[in-house]
């Protein structure tokens, strides 16, 4: 008999996400809630921690979500509105069992689900894929849990407060493009010296200024033009629940995940000389050489918040992040990705610094190089033609990193092949230190999914 049978396209590599009332129903969240909390009392713990973010659907999942977890017998402390940092932070204090975040992260309104942490550890990959098994085979505990609800934010942005060190503030524009990070970014800055100027900082499933994705530099536009306009030091923007951030200098310019986690790594490498830092795959070759010369241990990690902090781990890294924003510090904080902490450790860094923002990009390897491009593909062929491309390459004795997808290195530079794990859809990144090299990469790009039918736009 199957008790419990989800879509199988929610039930992603890092998450389960969905489209409301199509691939996710209310039903999924209470089967949510009735196996992850068997889960906390099988790993010997008894509580969950829930928040649920700012779109129109989080309140009813995150209602059935509890009450399952209440049936399984698991005990719920409700820390209601928050961002997902905030969640991982309450679960971490708390010290529960595990935490889950009702979000649709930095999806469209439509779309809704669930980020998970276990014991302080990411959730993810085979062990999503175990409860889905468990769902189907009806494999939860019986019990009656008990709610209870904790404000937390207040604590919480007085531990990311903790971490500024300058004595002097600087003007910051902030953007939360309406999502659930909005109240803490507005609190924090309360707490900031200098000049701040919000925006969007209301709260609104809606989204209704841009799409909350720090990454597409057209969401950055209305940050951008305020930076410009009212002289600030720096832009910062956050996506639809506060695990991923997007920055601007002084002059408006867009800098790049991985310009950000260089600037980070610098000043970490200071105070811990020789420490490791991680990044995925997707970043610049000019990134490695960059936390090489500065002293420091590069490593490439596959794409992905969950792999990552698992990695980090692993190798007791301090620092580590992603081309998507995703940030990570354990040097003096928990490990998870969080964006408005490390939006705080970069305007203390540059308060700290004789340079402007803008300054310390331009003494960053300048890199000619694409964004990410996404192109859409059958989610059943996806891995199918990265691997077809990898086979071709190994035939012809390419220089190939195959850490995540398939990276490949010539005279003029690299350029990269993933298939994306939370969408149906191959990612690409080339990068070079000419035009005509990076032309030269796209049209290599451009030759290997055409062997394997793929319709490349221009890029």
């Amino acid at each position: 008999m199957t008790f419990h049978q989800f879509e199988p396209s929610i039930l992603r590599e890092y998450d389960i996400r969905g489209i409301v009332g199509d691939t996710l129903h209310l039903e999924d969240a209470y089967a949510v809630g009735r196996c992850f909390g068997s889960v906390i009392l099988e790993d010997g713990g008894c509580t969950l921690c829930v928040g649920y973010d700012g779109r129109h659907s989080s309140v009813d999942l995150s209602a059935e979500l509890v009450r399952g977890a209440c049936d399984a017998g698991a005990d719920v402390i409700e820390i209601g509105l928050s961002a997902t940092p905030t969640l991982y932070y309450a679960t971490t204090v708390l010290e529960a069992g595990g935490g889950i975040m009702v979000t649709g992260s930095h999806n469209p309104p439509h779309y809704n689900g669930f980020k998970f942490m276990l014991d302080g550890k990411p959730f993810w990959g085979n062990d999503l894929k175990g409860l889905g098994k468990r769902a189907q085979e009806g494999d939860f505990a019986t019990g009656a849990g008990m709610v209870s609800s904790k404000e937390v934010r207040e604590s919480y942005v007085a531990r990311v407060v903790g971490d500024y060190r300058a004595d002097l503030g600087l003007k910051v524009a902030w953007d939360a493009g309406n999502g659930s990070l909005g109240p803490a970014m507005a609190q924090l800055t309360s707490c900031l010296p200098g000049t701040h100027i919000l925006l969007n900082e209301a709260v609104d499933g809606d989204f209704p200024a841009h799409h909350p994705d720090p990454t597409v530099p057209e969401n950055l536009e209305q940050l951008k033009a305020v930076v410009v306009e009212y002289g600030c030091d720096l832009g910062i923007a956050f996506d639809g629940d506060g695990d991923r951030l997007g920055v601007v200098d002084g002059l408006g310019r867009i800098l790049w995940g991985d310009q950000i986690l260089a600037i980070f790594a610098r000043d970490m490498l200071e105070e811990f000389p020789g420490a490791t830092v991680i990044a995925d795959v997707k970043a610049s070759q000019a990134f490695f050489d960059e936390v090489t010369q500065y002293g420091g241990k590069p490593v490439m990690s596959p794409t992905g918040h969950s792999i990552i902090k698992s990695k980090m781990a692993e190798l007791k890294a301090p620092l580590a992040g992603e081309m998507s924003g995703h940030i990570f510090f354990a040097d003096r904080y928990y490990g998870y990705d969080d964006a408005l902490y490390a939006a705080l450790r970069l305007v203390d860094i540059v308060a700290l610094s004789d340079l402007s923002l803008a300054d310390m990009r331009d003494r960053l390897p300048q890199m000619i190089n694409t964004p990410e491009i996404r192109i859409d593909v059958p989610e059943q062929r996806k891995f199918d033609i990265v691997h077809e491309v990898k086979e071709r390459l190994s035939l012809a004795g390419a220089q190939v990193t195959t850490v995540d997808g398939v990276r490949v290195s010539t005279s003029d530079g690299w350029w990269l092949l993933r298939a994306s794990n939370t969408q149906n859809a191959l990612v690409i990144r080339c990068e070079s230190a000419s035009a005509s090299g990076l032309d030269d990469l796209k049209a290599n790009v451009v030759t290997q999914l055409k062997l394997s039918d793929v319709q490349v736009p221009t890029f």
